[in-house]
């Protein structure tokens, strides 16, 4: 009888805890991901996309906890998508750069997505995963890719399983770039002429080497330069091999794929990077010691490697724009060089509405939506019109932005966002840290690179 009862209370304790867990997960918002409605009426009535986007992106609007300001929520690029669309639904699923390969790799395989924003575009077109946007773009009259920045359609360029040469699987929604940044105080107190718009390593480690010590005016430490020694570092030192006319290597297919990661010119700039790292503040491999830049107590004359997104916006939003000046990084005798980033859309193969996903594309593409990112998320336009935008011109630092989205190396290195950038960037934190010589880290990264590529 008594076990009875107490059956009786374990049943009644299990249903009460599955209808509290059917309640609770009734109430979890869908962190990142909008609700749809159906949609009956219009040219494009019950259609529905679903986007993937990465980054700082959020359905509502947000307060910046550093600069204070508010962005708009995606809310707004759906309300306006389906404005234009009558009947279509888009919903967003928005997701942070941490993991995005993984997860994008996920969500295309089990078809969850119709638009993806995918930055590893040259790993997933082989894969027939995407559809070729060639055949839209020739059949759609009312577009041009001449809207974009120079080089950015090119840049992301890929080869799908069937391609004899390099075919456009995405399109430009988001550009980057990188650049040398420099403070304009530091060289006046130290009365070093500002770098020249295409500098060499000479020149760069002469200021660094000037600006290094006690500041003439102010009497606090200075530091030359700066640069990432770990998650970058191998844009950074491959940039320098370029600078000195040099390559990554050759190919783009993986089975064409040549490094040249042991190169004289690698060699030369790793080593270059290991002298300038007596001119640099302790604690680049982690990531430190730049702590005061873009603030007024800035200690440090030259960054190198630097991005828009995390220089421009910010700089401005602390009164500093004025002081912070940009410069080309460093370019081979033809004037190219540098990381080619960014991210373009592309859409599923899988999709089953692609007209309206190439819609999408469009409206992506258009000043409605690229002036709405650069806006409220700071994210860097790829179209040639957003010179003339107010909110561009109110920065100018952009300008030299733009240009230097027109010069990098494309297309994009094919192995960046795979293995032997991981490969490269370990080697370059064994030299920096005294742990490897620089000839030795190289070797070691041609030999586990090259073996990647013939394993996998």
């Amino acid at each position: 009888m008594r076990r009875g009862i107490y059956k009786k209370k374990v049943t009644l304790f299990i249903t009460m805890m599955l209808l509290l867990s059917f309640a609770l997960v009734g109430c979890v918002p869908k962190s990142n991901s909008s609700s749809s409605t159906s949609k009956t009426e219009g040219k494009w009535a019950g259609q529905k996309i679903r986007v993937q986007m990465i980054g700082d992106f959020a359905m509502e609007d947000k307060t910046d906890p550093v600069t204070g300001e508010t962005a708009k929520g995606m809310k707004v690029v759906k309300e306006e998508f389906e404005k234009q669309h009558p009947g279509a639904t888009v919903d967003f699923v928005l997701m942070p750069w941490e993991g995005y390969t993984e997860k994008t790799q996920a969500m295309i395989t089990s078809g969850e997505a119709d638009v993806y924003q995918m930055p590893g575009v040259a790993d997933f077109a082989p894969q027939g995963v995407l559809e070729p946007l060639q055949p839209w773009i020739e059949k759609d009259k009312e577009f041009s890719l001449d809207i974009f920045i120079d080089n950015q359609v090119d840049g992301w360029k890929a080869l799908g399983p069937d391609s004899k040469e390099l075919d456009i699987f995405g399109l430009p929604f988001l550009g980057d770039t990188r650049f040398i940044s420099f403070d304009k105080k530091i060289f006046d107190d130290w009365g070093v002429e500002y770098p020249s718009e295409n500098p060499t390593m000479e020149e760069i480690a002469e200021k660094a080497k000037q600006m290094t010590g006690k500041n003439p005016k102010t009497g606090e430490q200075n530091y030359g330069i700066w640069f990432r020694g770990d998650w970058s570092s191998a844009f950074t030192l491959v940039d320098l091999a370029e600078g000195q006319n040099g390559t990554w290597g050759t190919g783009f297919a993986w089975d064409e794929v040549k490094f040249n990661f042991d190169s004289p010119e690698m060699l030369n700039g790793l080593n270059w990077l290991l002298e300038m790292q007596k001119y640099a503040p302790k604690g680049i491999v982690s990531n430190q010691g730049n702590e005061k830049w873009l603030s007024k107590d800035n200690n440090i004359a030259i960054m190198l490697n630097q991005g828009p997104g995390d220089t421009v916006k910010p700089a401005y939003a602390q009164g500093l724009g004025d002081r912070l000046g940009i410069v080309n990084e460093f370019k081979n005798d033809e004037g190219r060089g540098g990381l080619f980033a960014g991210s373009p859309i592309t859409i599923a193969k899988s999709s089953k509405n692609k007209e309206l996903a190439w819609e999408w594309v469009k409206f992506a593409t258009s000043d409605f939506v690229q002036k709405f990112v650069f806006e409220e998320y700071g994210a860097i336009p790829a179209v040639k019109s957003a010179t003339e935008w107010d909110s561009v011109k109110e920065m100018p630092l952009m300008l030299p932005v733009f240009k230097a989205m027109e010069t990098p190396m494309t297309p994009r290195y094919p192995w960046g966002s795979s293995q032997p950038r991981f490969i490269l960037t370990s080697e370059i934190e064994a030299a920096l840290t005294g742990n490897r010589s620089a000839e030795d880290a190289l070797k070691k990264a041609q030999k586990e690179s090259t073996e990647w590529v013939e394993n996998r």
